[in-house]
């Protein structure tokens, strides 16, 4: 079982001290009197960003997938040839130096589309100043991963006028963060403890399972996991890996599935599950199942990502490796320079 002295000697920048902050966090940045945007004759929104800035965009695509609203998220040097002067690209690096992000801010300004840009400074404050371009100054706590929550929870107050999410939700997700923090943080190294519970499970490489209203979550984990334990991670669909992906299971494999559940998931893909429960069952494949809570999508999806993003910073640790380092990442930003 972890223990608090293994999690202090090889989490050497304390990670999982912000994490037990996140609710806390997220409260303060929602409660922030942040000046909000004034845009008019949106047709579509773009988000555009890279890594834990990237994940943010996944969150609003899934918050806004039962909506009017056409949602792209843009990981990448290139924005859509759609993109018109009625659509709102929202540009986000937390680091503010995110080369992809300001190949797209350029963009932006050839196209002559509505922007907005969120970072904690950097080349893209330097941008939008020189530009005009909307911008708002954002707080990186720890990392760029580390401070989902604050970015989020502050865009989700500046873009309310256009984002149809309503007040009682966004409050109730961080009453769950906070609720879930309980089980989960550092000061319950026990049995009871899901995220540890994951972590301890996982000693090969994951496929992470996922419903499509899940998908951030599921990403979000991958992520998580590559940069925090160092591990390899797989995410597959699991509708689409019905067609495909489930076939190898038939074979022996290091491979070890984690099936992201959704409380609600529609009738059909409920089925799916049991169906491929049944396989695992049949080809005596190890799984684990992880369960969302009950509750609107931001709280479904924060809450999973709390838990995970935890459970990758526990394995990190069981593995004697320290989470916040990200070696190869800055090799490839030193090439860009």
């Amino acid at each position: 079982m972890l223990d608090l002295e293994s999690l202090e000697k090889y989490d050497s920048q304390k990670m999982y001290k912000i994490y037990e902050k996140w609710p806390e966090i997220a409260k303060e940045q929602y409660d922030h009197n942040f000046p909000k945007v004034d845009f008019q004759n949106i047709s579509n929104i773009i988000f555009a960003g890279m890594g834990g800035s990237g994940t943010i965009g996944d969150i609003f695509s899934s918050i806004l997938s039962k909506t009017d609203i056409h949602v792209n998220v843009v990981k990448g040097y290139l924005l859509p040839k759609t993109v018109n002067n009625n659509s709102l690209v929202v540009v986000t690096s937390v680091s503010g130096n995110t080369d992809e992000t300001l190949n797209i801010l350029e963009s932006t300004q050839k196209i002559g589309c509505k922007t907005i840009a969120f970072s904690s400074g950097g080349l893209v404050r330097e941008y939008c100043k020189k530009n005009n371009i909307e911008y708002r100054k954002l707080t990186m706590i720890h990392s760029p991963r580390a401070s989902l929550v604050s970015f989020l929870y502050a865009m989700l107050k500046i873009l309310e006028p256009i984002i149809p999410i309503l007040k009682k939700d966004i409050i109730q997700s961080i009453e769950e963060l906070e609720k879930i923090k309980k089980q989960i943080s550092f000061r319950n190294l026990s049995n009871t403890n899901q995220a540890l519970s994951v972590a301890e499970w996982i000693e090969s490489i994951p496929v992470i399972y996922y419903p499509a209203g899940l998908q951030s979550a599921a990403i979000r984990f991958k992520n998580s996991l590559q940069e925090n334990a160092k591990l390899h991670a797989i995410t597959e669909d699991i509708i689409e890996a019905c067609h495909n992906g489930i076939v190898p299971w038939v074979t022996k494999t290091n491979l070890k599935p984690i099936l992201l559940e959704g409380s609600d998931d529609y009738h059909k893909t409920k089925e799916r599950w049991g169906t491929i429960k049944e396989l695992f069952n049949s080809t005596q494949v190890e799984y684990k199942e992880v369960f969302s809570i009950n509750g609107n999508i931001l709280s479904k999806l924060m809450c999973l990502i709390y838990l995970l993003d935890y459970a990758s910073i526990y394995k990190a640790v069981i593995s004697k490796t320290d989470p916040t380092p990200v070696e190869p990442i800055d090799f490839v930003k030193r090439s860009l320079e």
